[in-house]
């Protein structure tokens, strides 16, 4: 067994070159077709080309909004995402997982929401809703309130070693205001 073998799924599609069937394969740049006769027969053609992800499912029923086309999941670099299976004539793209916006007003704006996001890393973060318009970003859980020494709208739950404490989410201050239990 080779090693391009391990996903193989038979396609109703003769080879041109010997006449048995085509198999997907999975290589290293991704999946493509190739005969089922190999090594025997050599003969392999890429998939459709796969700039921004490779397709993953398509999801039978569901239509683009933009071109009526089927849409595909796709694995790109970030993650997992809905796109148009005519790509690169239709850029149409869906978050899968969409950020969960909490009822904390941005103090930086004071127009947007905080949405808790994740970086491509994975560490979860709190950011406003009006990005890039307003750049304001927290690497702590927000809480609604107000600190008592500045007045800054907005409060952090901290971590330490003897439990969570809310601190003042301002850089100028970030005194801590109370424990939470």
């Amino acid at each position: 067994m080779t090693k391009n073998a391990i996903f193989a799924a038979r396609q109703n599609e003769p080879c041109p070159e010997c006449g048995a069937d085509l198999v997907i394969r999975s290589g290293r740049h991704g999946p493509f077709l190739g005969c089922s006769q190999y090594p025997e027969c050599q003969y392999i053609r890429p998939l459709k080309a796969q700039a921004d992800g490779h397709i993953v499912k398509v999801l039978d029923g569901q239509q683009c909004p933009k071109c009526q086309a089927t849409l595909v999941l796709r694995q790109g670099r970030y993650g997992m995402f809905i796109g148009c299976s005519d790509y690169p004539q239709c850029d149409h793209t869906e978050v899968i997982d969409k950020p969960d916006e909490t009822a904390i007003t941005c103090p930086q704006c004071g127009q947007g929401k905080l949405l808790q996001r994740k970086s491509r890393y994975g560490k979860v973060f709190h950011s406003c809703d009006r990005y890039p318009e307003c750049q304001f970003a927290l690497n702590v859980k927000p809480v609604a309130g107000e600190c008592a020494y500045c007045h800054y709208p907005l409060l952090m739950e901290k971590r330490t070693a003897k439990g969570p404490v809310l601190c003042c989410a301002s850089k100028l201050c970030g005194k801590p205001v109370a424990t939470t239990e």
